[in-house]
């Protein structure tokens, strides 16, 4: 790719709730786009996008739809990326994909651009956005491990259903209006009624009784961190909230840790808002954390039963930081490497 004024930028999965979302980040960021093509699948085609006071008709993706494009968001799912994504490449763009098809590739980064931004490197084919719930995690993570290398944390996950999309959303809203309705409650997305309820079950099951998406908090972890020493231990779980993850982490490090040096590092840490006043009852909320791009961290204080140990609380929108805004930040970092 070469250096430009702007650029010709393509959103694969364009009227998804993440798609979306990249499109509004595109123009809230003042990216340079000097135009911009929404693709989708067929059933999407005839749709329009609002960007910068235009219309944008939603295309149809094929293996012909990157020629000319610079660079293309993809989130439309990890079978998609995995036929799509290479072709992209191969016209000639770079691929920024969302879904989890190139994260565990060892020649593809994957990026959050607080925490590893050399991981880019120089030569750009495809380049992977982490798993939401590990990029607010690893952001918590990154100055903490810096400073006091950690060596094992133990995390349990509270998932807006956002994570899973639209229907998802609708799932929750209308299974809430039929319980208070005293309606039966009808189950499509998850295998049960997720609307006051909570279900320890993100992604497939594993041999090993854990979750795709626990084994992917601890694999990207370790590969974003470049640290295959640390032990991870994570349970994750959807829970009847519309949007914003939210997470309990506990954290052992080699080196002695006192939570108001945890409160004073986070605070003054990139991409970290710390809001932790318990007196006053002020602690990261999902409800508060919506449509902010900030990770938040509150409830910080020290283990009770171990030492060098701390626990913390963390939120963020998992739409926003946990998908398409981290998106943009690594087209917005490829753009700052790009050689005239």
């Amino acid at each position: 790719m070469v250096k430009k004024d702007k650029y010709k930028i393509a959103v694969v999965g364009a009227t998804g709730a993440v798609g979306r979302r990249m499109v509004s980040i595109l123009e809230e960021r003042n990216f340079p786009v000097a135009c911009l093509t929404a693709l989708a699948s067929a059933r999407s085609v005839g749709r329009t996008l609002s960007f910068r006071g235009q219309d944008i008709a939603v295309g149809e993706l094929k293996e012909d739809s990157f020629k000319g494009i610079d660079i293309a968001l993809f989130s439309a799912g990890a079978s998609v990326s995995r036929q799509y994504a290479p072709i992209a490449v191969k016209s000639g763009c770079v691929a920024i994909d969302n879904s989890s098809a190139w994260r565990m590739k060892k020649e593809v980064p994957l990026v959050v651009p607080e925490v590893n931004p050399s991981s880019l490197g120089k030569i750009w084919g495809i380049i992977a956005n982490p798993n939401c719930s590990t990029i607010q995690m690893v952001v918590a993570l990154k100055p903490i491990h810096d400073k006091y290398r950690i060596r094992r944390v133990v995390v349990s996950t509270y998932q807006s259903v956002s994570g899973s999309g639209y229907k998802a959303i609708e799932e929750l809203e209308q299974q809430s209006r039929d319980i208070l309705e005293g309606k039966p409650v009808q189950k499509n997305v998850y295998p049960h009624q997720i609307a006051f309820n909570c279900l320890p079950h993100i992604d497939e099951f594993l041999e090993n009784g854990y979750t795709k998406e626990e084994m992917k908090m601890v694999n990207e972890t370790r590969k974003i961190l470049g640290d295959e020493m640390i032990e991870i231990s994570p349970t994750t779980v959807r829970v009847p909230v519309f949007y914003s993850h939210s997470e309990a982490i506990n954290v052992e490090t080699e080196l002695p840790i006192k939570a108001n040096e945890v409160k004073d590092l986070l605070s003054s840490s990139l991409g970290i808002s710390v809001v932790d006043n318990p007196n006053k009852n002020e602690y990261p909320q999902a409800i508060k954390a919506c449509g902010k791009k900030d990770v938040v961290v509150g409830r910080i204080r020290e283990d009770l039963t171990r030492a060098n140990a701390i626990n913390f609380w963390v939120v963020s929108d998992n739409l926003l930081k946990g998908a398409a805004y981290n998106a943009v930040q690594i087209a917005e970092l490829l753009l700052k490497q790009v050689s005239p």
